[in-house]
């Protein structure tokens, strides 16, 4: 039978003293330092070391990074809906002001046009816009936001940059009415600008289309020649474009030839047109030779005048010639006294 002995010594004191140990291991420690930091011999036992601890900070960091992701990724969600909604509205935003500047841009270069073709007109214009077109097919009128206080009249002539519109027929206080010359009731003389030949281009209903019905068979009218205002009616002043003729048929048997003629004004598509003063001088008829102008004569002239001779009348005797206007500082000369009878 084994029996075990005890011994009642300390175990501590059984090994070297703690002291020395100590002081070995640090010398140890000391003279590794000193070696690694000069010789950099441990470096390839750090990357070791350092490869052996990564699972163990992989480990120890999961909690903490699953964490934050769960926690990022609500609130990833709701700030990318955030901005989801604001980039939308600026996109809506964005694409309005677009629209807007497509708008603007086409506006401008409608005023740009209307201002290049009122700088050849003669008088005063003035730019109006159309607020409202009569839905009637069959009248072709339109109304701006000109009016009487604007010194709008009626039957004033409108234009746009390539032709005439038509005329005031309307006039408010702050808006008037327009015909335009496409309408069946309007007519307006012309004349073809390249012979001068002079009709009249009446309204056929069609925006696209005016008729000469009293063109002669034996007129001289081509087709693309320009039809001008002839300022015969009082209304339009003369030289301004009207149409260009599209369509000529001539049969011998009829006396008037079938002429038509498309409008240069861009009826349909026109949202300003230009109001026309004109204010071109009065004109003397030929031949009229200008009144003088009565200059008074002086006192010595209209002395010197020969009176009429005296008329023979019974019982009347001969007026007396009138005395010249006294002048200034001077006396009245004394008028001859008729005879009296006994």
């Amino acid at each position: 039978m084994v029996t075990l002995s005890s011994d009642s010594r300390n175990i501590i004191g059984r090994g070297p003293p703690l002291g020395a140990g100590l002081f070995f291991l640090g010398i140890v420690s000391v003279g590794m330092m000193m070696l690694d930091h000069r010789s950099n011999y441990l470096e390839t036992v750090r990357q070791w070391l350092g490869a052996a601890a990564s699972p163990v900070y992989a480990v120890v960091q999961t909690p903490g990074q699953a964490w934050d992701w769960l926690t990022g990724s609500f609130a990833d969600r709701g700030r990318l809906r955030t901005e989801n909604s604001e980039l939308s509205e600026q996109l809506r935003e964005a694409r309005v002001k677009l629209l807007q500047f497509d708008s603007l841009r086409e506006e401008n270069v409608r005023l740009r046009a209307v201002r290049e073709a009122s700088a050849g007109v003669g008088g005063r214009t003035m730019i109006a816009e159309i607020m409202r077109v009569d839905v009637d097919p069959f009248r072709h009128r339109v109304r701006i936001n000109k009016g009487a206080d604007d010194g709008v009249f009626k039957n004033q002539p409108v234009l746009d940059a390539f032709g005439i519109v038509g005329q005031v027929v309307q006039v408010d206080k702050y808006t008037s009415t327009i015909i335009l010359i496409s309408d069946a009731e309007h007519a307006i003389p012309v004349q073809v600008n390249r012979n001068g030949i002079r009709s009249i281009a009446v309204g056929a209903g069609d925006l696209g289309k005016l008729s000469l019905p009293y063109m002669t068979v034996e007129s001289d009218v081509k087709v693309e020649d320009l039809l001008v205002s002839s300022g015969l009616d009082g209304i339009f002043p003369a030289g301004y474009p009207v149409a260009r003729v599209s369509k000529v048929e001539r049969n011998p048997a009829d006396t008037f030839a079938l002429v038509e003629a498309k409008p240069l004004a861009q009826l349909d598509r026109d949202r300003e047109v230009l109001l026309l003063w004109d204010d071109t001088p009065q004109v003397e008829a030929p031949g009229a030779k200008p009144k003088p102008a009565t200059e008074s004569k002086p006192a010595a002239e209209a002395s010197t005048a020969p009176t009429p001779p005296a008329q023979a009348t019974s019982g009347q005797p001969a007026p007396a010639a009138q005395a010249p206007a006294p002048t200034p500082g001077a006396q009245p000369l004394p008028q001859p006294q008729p005879p009296t009878e006994d």
